[in-house]
C-alpha cells in the first residue's frame, strides 16, 4: 500500500520562518572602512559652492572698490574759516583728508582681477592683499573720518595765516561708507583664501614655458617618403616633402 501523497498544508511551517527577512535589515555598512557614497559630496555640490563663493567674492570685491573710489571724491568734511570781516565756510572732500582709501581700491580691484591669473601660493598672496587692502580701507575712513587737519589747512590758505582755526565743523557719512566698501573688499579676500583654491585659472594657452616662447603649434612630423600616400598629403599642404 503506497503513501498518500504530501499536500502544501503537510508542509513544516518552520521552513516559511526560516527565510531570511531580507525587508527590514539595514543595509550593511561596507567593510573596508570607507563612508557610503551619500556621506561624501557630489562633484556638481562642490562645482556649485565653488561658482557661489566665486560670485560673491566678484560681487563683494567689485562693489567695495567702487564705493571707496566714489567716497573719495566726496565732501568728508565743513567748517568756517575765521575772519575779520566773517567766516569763509570751508570743505574738504576724503582725497583731501586721507589719500588711502582711493589707492587702496584700486590696489584691491587689481588683486581682484589677479586672483584669476595666479595659481597655488601666488593666489594666496593675491587673495591676502586683497584683504589687507580692504583693512586698511576701513582703518583709513575711520580715522580720516574725526580728521580736522585738512580743514585747517584751507582754513590757513584763505585767511592767510598759519594755523588759523576752523569752526562749526561738521562730518558727513562718506566715511563710513568709504568704510564699508573696505569691508567688502576684506569680505572678498577672505573669500579668495577659503575658497580660492577651487576656482579656476587663466587657460594654459595664455601662459609662456620656461624658454620663453609660447606653448603653441608643435612642429608637424616629416612625411614618411617609403609611403606615397604620406607624400601626397604633404603636398597636398604645399610642403615640400624632401626638405
Amino acid at each position: 500500500m503506497s503513501a498518500a501523497p504530501q499536500t502544501p498544508a503537510d508542509t513544516d511551517p518552520s521552513d516559511a520562518t526560516e527565510s531570511p527577512d531580507v525587508t527590514g535589515s539595514p543595509d550593511p555598512a561596507p567593510s573596508d572602512g570607507t563612508a557610503s557614497p551619500a556621506a561624501t559630496p557630489s562633484g556638481p555640490a562642490r562645482t556649485g559652492g565653488a561658482r557661489r563663493s566665486l560670485a560673491l567674492a566678484l560681487l563683494t570685491g567689485a562693489a567695495g572698490a567702487g564705493l571707496a573710489l566714489l567716497a573719495s571724491g566726496r565732501t568728508w568734511a565743513r567748517g568756517s574759516a575765521v575772519l575779520a570781516q566773517g567766516e569763509l565756510p570751508r570743505t574738504v572732500t576724503g582725497a583731501d583728508v586721507t589719500g588711502v582709501p582711493g589707492a587702496l581700491a584700486v590696489v584691491g580691484l587689481a588683486a581682484l582681477v589677479a586672483v584669476f591669473a595666479v595659481r597655488r601660493a601666488g593666489r594666496i598672496a593675491v587673495a591676502t592683499l586683497l584683504a589687507l587692502s580692504g583693512t586698511g580701507i576701513v582703518v583709513a575712513a575711520v580715522l580720516g573720518n574725526a580728521d580736522t587737519s585738512a580743514l585747517r589747512e584751507k582754513a590757513a590758505t584763505a585767511v592767510g595765516l598759519t594755523g588759523a582755526d576752523v569752526h562749526h565743523v561738521t562730518h558727513t557719512g562718506w566715511p563710513w561708507v568709504a568704510a564699508a566698501g573696505g569691508l567688502l573688499l576684506l569680505v572678498a579676500g577672505v573669500l579668495a583664501l577659503v575658497y580660492g583654491r577651487r576656482w579656476p585659472a587663466m587657460s594654459g594657452r595664455y601662459e609662456r614655458t620656461p624658454g620663453g616662447a609660447r606653448g603653441a603649434r608643435r612642429a608637424p612630423a616629416a612625411p614618411d617618403l617609403d609611403r606615397p600616400e604620406e607624400i601626397w598629403k604633404s603636398l597636398d599642404r604645399g610642403e615640400d616633402p624632401t626638405r
